[in-house]
């Protein structure tokens, strides 16, 4: 062969690698990505911490509802009793309320 042939099919050569290996390029950078929703469970944001709220709330409703019963001594007793006890179940009210979750949903692609 001379070697002018040999340049002309070496050249054909190259000139398809550099078609081909370009084709393969846009192949790849035109790929859509697959997207989908996903429903989530997360904790929701807790404004309260230290369930200041539900204690104070709970107190006074003791409170008021443990003054109206006995007299005297007993009175005061039974208004104390009825704070104390309030606090408690205030707090637990609060604490039960901000335990709960929400469902969102993020949109997530591969």
């Amino acid at each position: 062969m001379n070697s002018t042939f040999k340049s002309l099919i070496a050249a054909a050569l190259v000139s398809c690698v550099m078609v081909t290996g370009a084709a393969g390029a846009q192949t790849k950078s035109k790929k859509t990505p697959h997207c989908y929703n996903v429903e989530v469970q997360r904790p929701k944001q807790i404004k309260d911490q230290h369930k200041i709220a539900g204690t104070a709330i709970g107190a006074v409703a003791g409170g008021l509802l443990g003054n109206q019963v006995g007299g005297g001594n007993g009175k005061k007793l039974a208004t104390a009793a009825g704070a104390v006890g309030g606090a408690f179940a205030g707090r637990k009210i609060q604490e039960n309320q901000q335990n709960k979750t929400e469902t969102v949903i993020e949109r997530r692609c591969d």
